[in-house]
């Protein structure tokens, strides 16, 4: 497969690009995003059989199971992240490893689970966003991988990102 078309697969809204003014406007519809995720994630996948769940959106891509554990995952990540953020001096998150954590024996399982903790996760995390003030919104966490840091807004901006990178990742399985 050419380099391009696996790019293409793999990043199928394309990556996340930072505006270069984030407005309250932009915010808002980020946190829409975050908060409706997981309406618009069972949207998606009510009709799918078990077997449906082992579909990828690219060979050697994770399946639709394996991304909505992985969503699950990663959004508790970063809801602790931001808490971080708002109550530390731009702490220092932990990472971890995706790729091996979506092949853990959890990453197997039914998707209800992880659907349970999405619907509480995404309410509260929302709530937490919308009530955040300006000065909340510039607060910043380091990541150590990169060596930069990231302020909430961008945060919040990445997540939504991340949230429709991966339905479409599940939208796109559907159709192989």
């Amino acid at each position: 497969m050419l380099k391009d078309q696996l790019e293409k697969l793999r990043y199928p809204i394309g990556k996340f690009s930072q505006p270069e003014h984030i407005n309250q406007e932009t915010i808002d519809s980020w946190i829409k995003t975050i908060a409706k995720f997981p309406e618009y994630l069972r949207n998606e996948i009510q009709k799918l059989q078990d077997k449906d769940f082992e579909l990828t959106y690219r060979e050697d891509g994770w399946t639709i199971r394996q991304l909505i554990h992985h969503c699950a995952d990663s959004h508790m990540n970063s809801f602790i992240r931001f808490k971080l953020a708002l109550t530390e001096d731009t702490p220092t998150i932990k990472t971890y490893k995706e790729d091996l954590w979506a092949n853990l024996p959890d990453s197997n399982m039914p998707i209800e689970s992880s659907m349970k903790i999405l619907d509480g996760l995404h309410q509260r995390w929302a709530t937490l966003l919308s009530n955040l003030s300006q000065q909340d919104l510039k607060k910043q966490f380091r990541n150590p991988e990169s060596n930069k840091t990231i302020s909430i807004e961008t945060a919040i901006g990445i997540y939504a990102w991340h949230c429709n990178h991966h339905l479409t990742h599940i939208i796109n399985a559907k159709k192989l």
